[in-house]
């Protein structure tokens, strides 16, 4: 490895050559960064649920091999040529947005998550699970000090897409969490601090996220087939599961919203129409944008978010997607070279 001054070196990255294949530890050159790009060494990268579904086939693959990892957490360590905003020594995160094209009618409506032609660290790019990696500059987002990179790192997307699925909640009161994961535990307490009640539904039987749920203030905290204790202003869906779709539907009252704030979900069942009917709203969230993260880390600097990660080495990124498959732990998994 060069650290890097740079003669340019190798590092090591965790590679997707196939899905449904465990990823491959290899060694490979540092990349160097485009004019528009800086080379970050990684402090930490999170495992997300959407890396799993890469990995395991559920998104198509846009390239193969891939190193997988969009909640990025590191430090400049070199700047190309054309970068004015960012500069070498500073700590920035990575995440899922990794570029737009600037020009369609959504790129100049505001709405850059919805470009049509983008390009998303970990999927058309590669991401974090690598000692290094390369990153368009005018995406990255300046972290805030009071968070080091193992807690920044699950901010970048499980922080970032809570907080985009929590504001399509708009002034809703009883907000009710599908899915008690990693992003779940981070809105949970933007939620609260901004004066909502939380209500989260697990998977059946999952006593242990029931108890980490109200450890973090929840009202309420319970299994997913069970009647909410009091009509819902809204629901945001965390969990990748179609049929919670009716019933969250059925939680909530008159004029309420339904986030689905994943970017896969098992199909929905049919369901009758009195379920969507007196202007109950069913919405998906698409990705993020620089403004979304801008305001979210401007709000994590002001607010202390307790971030629950659970560490595993770069090597062990194999354990850490097999343990998020199975549910097997509370809060985020992070990969720390």
């Amino acid at each position: 490895m060069d650290e890097t001054g740079t003669g340019r070196g190798t590092m090591r990255a965790m590679l997707l050559e196939q899905p449904g294949a465990p990823l491959r530890e290899v060694r490979r050159p540092i990349p160097a960064p485009g004019a528009h790009e800086v080379l970050i060494r990684v402090g930490a990268c999170g495992v997300c649920r959407t890396d799993l579904h890469i990995a395991d086939g559920e998104l198509a693959p846009h390239r193969l091999p891939l190193v997988p990892g969009h909640e990025v957490a590191g430090t400049i360590v070199e700047a190309g040529a054309q970068v004015e905003a960012l500069t070498v020594g500073e700590r920035v995160g990575v995440p899922w947005l990794g570029g737009t094209c600037g020009h369609c009618e959504f790129c100049r409506s505001t709405r850059e998550n919805l470009c049509d032609t983008p390009s998303f660290t970990g999927y058309d790019r590669d991401g974090g699970y690598a000692d290094y990696v390369a990153a368009d500059a005018r995406y990255c987002h300046r972290l805030p000090e009071r968070y080091d990179d193992l807690h920044a790192a699950p901010l970048l997307c499980a922080g970032l897409i809570g907080y985009r699925a929590f504001a399509m909640c708009a002034n809703a009161q009883r907000i009710g969490l599908y899915g008690f994961g990693a992003a779940a535990h981070i809105v949970a307490q933007v939620a609260r601090h901004a004066g909502r009640e939380v209500f989260a539904f697990t998977r059946p039987g999952d006593a242990r996220s029931q108890a980490f749920a109200r450890a973090l203030g929840v009202a309420w905290a319970g299994p997913s087939d069970a009647a909410a204790p009091v009509p819902l202003d809204a629901a945001i869906l965390f969990a990748p599961l179609g049929a919670l779709v009716p019933l969250a539907l059925g939680a909530v009252k008159k004029g309420g919203t339904v986030v689905c704030a994943g970017i896969h979900m098992s199909d929905i069942p049919s369901f009758p129409y009195a379920l969507l009917w007196q202007e109950r709203c069913l919405r998906s969230v698409a990705n993020l944008t620089r403004a979304d993260g801008e305001a979210f880390f401007a709000l994590a600097a002001r607010q202390q978010i307790q971030v629950h990660p659970v560490r595993y080495r770069l090597g062990q990124a194999n354990e850490a997607l097999s343990a998020l498959r199975a549910g097997a732990f509370d809060g985020a998994a992070v990969l720390v070279p």
